[in-house]
């Protein structure tokens, strides 16, 4: 498993998963092949940290150009600072969704 880690910015009187345009992108990135999911972390005035989990590399890297154009539509219009990258990498550990 593979993971993409933002630092990202959206309005703080707002709660980012209850905004439409957020809604509708990650509706896309729910369609895209080897999709895992995504964790955002309010960490207070605005500011989460993003991690977007995908099963191989290529699939991480076939979404960032699939999804590209809802990014710039949807994403950024109601981001307050752009995105910081972080990081890609191979996933070390997790025990997300495999609880007994």
């Amino acid at each position: 498993m593979f993971a993409v880690i933002r630092d990202t910015t959206y309005p703080a009187d707002k709660p980012l998963g209850q905004q439409p345009e957020f809604k509708a992108f990650q509706g896309k990135h729910a369609t895209q092949p080897g999709y895992r999911g995504t964790v955002v972390t309010h960490l207070g005035n605005g500011r989460h940290l993003t991690v977007t989990l995908w099963d191989t590399a290529e699939h991480m890297n076939a979404a960032r150009e699939a999804i590209g154009p809802a990014v710039k539509t949807l994403i950024e219009p109601i981001m307050t600072a752009p995105a910081k990258l972080l990081g890609t990498g191979e996933v070390a550990y997790t025990d997300i969704g495999f609880r007994a």
